[in-house]
């Protein structure tokens, strides 16, 4: 053990005093050039400005000599029990010169790790007719001889002894030792740190990292650790006793020092711990710091060029690098993430291009089974965060927390999130310290900001709801992980086409894809992704996603989508020849024609279209049987509107907040964008509510 020396400040040499400087006879000055022969040091010297380039002017050279105190090591060896400075030579200072050392190895120590001459703590493993034998650790093992055994020892007792001598090929002997007054001193295993990048150069071999605990999840054999440092992660399987919980003083987020055995395990590399230590603060403070840094390196989006041009895209690329920055953070922090996305193409786009993104870098950074632990993406039937998704997301989490050791998720909303309709959940998330991000286009309730880390809205820089999920999950995505930019392209355009954009954006977007898919195509696979989601209900459907929008196989892709807008397109049909005889039109004070269809009693029920799909439909060909007249479309139920707008200046969400305070005992509540979405009451009020809203539509401006 071992200190810098405060003498030489770990230098190894001390200042005794000066001498003239030789090179220049103590002037400070060059000596004379010559011209005709000058050396690269004569001309260095006179670049230098005349002055003497080995004293630098001074005409003085400092006298060093080899640091006394360390021998010129620039250590001092320390007292091996309290630690203090010793002198060289000594191993224990005055006040601990009475108390005797006994020394403890520690799991990872091997017999070079022994001293002659030394007191070690051991426990009697086997009685023997030349001897006993004594275990300094379960891989350590000692005799004493016959010769010197002086009383009976019984199996699992505690002793000390001290090592006599140790033999070339091992082996080595012990005497019996009686101490009253000792101090017990751990022996650790001295191997240099690595990295996880270097672990894989020592198969077979012992080795030790520090770094921060991200995962411990217990299997019914051993306790695995996941621990990750400035490189990545390394997986650590510690074992005591088949599903018991090994090492349980070590927590999540600890820095911790693991000494172990490298070996491959299912294909993948893994260390068999021997030791494992929580690390001390002041000792873990520069680990910690050095892995904090790396991270935060590593997690810098790529600054990549967004596929089309559009002002409304570098405005919100600020917030979109910050979401793209915490994104990659989770990812090299083994922290889960779950993404949350509206139930509709245009959120299902979003989603899955975070999920593409996120699945490699996700592979890449832990075990094989990584991307099933540390990513989630999910379906919300609703465009908000509904307390029964983050019931449902708190819970898992939490499930997950107790069984595989997992911190708390980040969780990323996206075609939803932006309103006030989300501050339950919000509020729910608080309590257990997650951390939110929204991707959205509905319109922004100002709330809501409080409770997020980042919000990526068209809202925020001018634009509007035209500037879909879909389009800002596909460039976010490519700011994650540019690699994928290629694969995703085309998720955009779907997005656009499905929600219908008529921004200036829709049109490059599906501009980029043309030579690939037409626009009945780009239609058709968003039909299909909203026909299927409809089936599968919560499920995210992950793979028939992936053929839906052609991220697999592609004979399959086009089959599949052929097949679910051809059957989606006969149940509209259906769905629509049974409703539009019902629907009652009328035009408002405003100029606007309002079309109604109560859709509870003139609908199919429980099947697709859903009640809001019915009316986007019903709205889009009454839309083209009054072209260019402003039209309005109420879809209603028991206890809810469904409300499609075209040229009229409409403010759903503003509506929503003057119906809860107009009729009372109305149960209002609701929202989505500025002219589509939905409204809620109770069923008693339903006359009073859509009267209202009724006469709020004829008052609202035209264009």
């Amino acid at each position: 053990m071992s200190l810098e020396c405060p003498s030489c400040n770990g230098k190894g040499l001390v200042i005794k005093g000066e001498k003239p400087c030789e090179n220049c006879n103590g002037t400070g000055k060059v000596k004379s050039v010559n011209l005709v022969g000058m050396t690269e040091k004569d001309l260095k010297s006179l670049l230098s400005g005349g002055f003497c380039p080995k004293c630098k002017g001074s005409g003085k050279i400092l006298v060093k000599e080899k640091c006394p105190d360390c021998g010129g090591t620039g250590k001092v060896p320390v007292c091996e029990i309290c630690g203090k400075a010793v002198a060289p030579g000594q191993s224990l200072c005055e006040s601990c010169i009475n108390v005797r050392p006994v020394y403890k190895l520690s799991a990872a120590c091997d017999v070079s790790d022994l001293d002659a001459g030394k007191t070690y703590l051991g426990r009697v493993a086997n009685l023997a007719d030349f001897g006993v034998f004594v275990s300094l650790n379960d891989q350590t093992k000692g005799l004493i001889h016959s010769s010197n055994v002086n009383r009976p020892y019984v199996p699992g007792e505690e002793v000390m002894v001290k090592v006599n001598t140790i033999k070339p090929n091992g082996n080595f002997d012990l005497i019996p030792q009686r101490v009253s007054e000792f101090k017990l001193i751990e022996v650790e295993k001295n191997l240099p740190r690595r990295k996880s990048s270097e672990v894989g150069k020592f198969v077979g071999k012992l080795v030790s990292i520090s770094g921060e605990v991200v995962q411990i999840k217990q299997t019914s054999g051993p306790t695995i650790f996941t621990i990750t440092d400035e490189d990545g992660v390394v997986s650590c399987a510690a074992f005591t006793e088949a599903g018991m919980r090994a090492y349980p003083e070590i927590n999540l987020e600890e820095i911790v020092r693991v000494t172990g055995e490298i070996e491959m395990h299912n294909g993948s590399l893994q260390m068999e711990v021997l030791e494992m230590k929580k690390l001390s603060v002041a000792d873990a403070a520069p680990i910690r710091e050095v892995i904090e840094r790396s991270i935060d390196a590593r997690a810098a989006p790529a600054h990549v060029e967004f596929l089309i041009k559009s002002e409304a895209l570098e405005r919100l690329r600020p917030q979109m690098e910050k979401v793209a920055r915490r994104i990659r953070r989770a990812i090299f922090k083994s922290e889960p993430i779950i993404v949350r996305h509206h139930a509709d193409a245009d959120g299902i786009c979003a989603g899955v291009a975070i999920e593409k993104a996120c699945l490699p870098l996700i592979k890449a950074q832990g075990d094989s089974d990584a991307e099933y632990h540390f990513f989630s993406r999910a379906p919300s039937k609703a465009p908000f965060y509904e307390l029964e998704d983050i019931n449902k997301d708190i819970a898992m989490a939490l499930e997950d927390h107790e069984r595989f050791g997992q911190a708390m998720p980040l969780i990323l909303l996206m075609d939803n999130g932006s309103t006030e309709e989300d501050l339950d959940a919000f509020k729910y998330a608080q309590v257990y310290g997650i951390d939110l991000m929204v991707v959205d286009h509905h319109h922004p309730d100002e709330v809501v900001d409080q409770y997020l880390q980042a919000h990526v809205n068209p809202y925020h820089v001018g634009a509007d709801f035209g500037i879909t999920a879909g389009m800002l999950g596909t460039e976010l995505a490519r700011m994650i992980n540019p690699d994928i930019g290629e694969k995703i392209m085309h998720l955009a355009a779907v997005a656009a086409v499905g929600d219908r954009s008529e921004a200036p954006e829709r049109d490059q977007y599906v501009g980029l894809v043309k030579d690939r898919y037409t626009e009945e195509d780009l239609r058709n696979m968003a039909l299909a992704l909203d026909y299927e989601q409809f089936w599968l209900r919560y499920n995210d459907g992950k793979g028939i996603v992936d053929d839906i929008l052609d991220l697999g196989n592609e004979g399959r892709h086009k089959a599949l989508v052929s097949l679910l807008a051809g059957q989606a397109a006969r149940m509209i049909s259906d769905q629509l020849e049974a409703s539009l005889p019902h629907v009652k039109s009328v035009e408002l004070p405003n100029g606007a024609m309002l079309h109604v269809i109560d859709v509870e009693n003139y609908a199919h029920k429980f099947t697709f279209p859903a009640p809001g799909k019915t009316t986007g439909e019903i709205h889009d060909l009454l839309c083209k049987k009054y072209e260019g007249k402003p039209t309005v479309t109420l879809g209603y139920g028991p206890d809810f509107a469904i409300l499609r707008s075209r040229g009229v200046q409409m403010n759903i969400p503003k509506m929503v907040r003057e119906l809860k305070e107009e009729v009372r005992g109305g149960g209002v509540n609701g929202g989505g964008h500025l002219v589509v979405g939905s409204i809620k009451f109770v069923e008693g009020m339903r006359k009073e509510v859509l009267e209202k809203l009724t006469q709020k539509i004829g008052r609202a401006p035209i264009g």
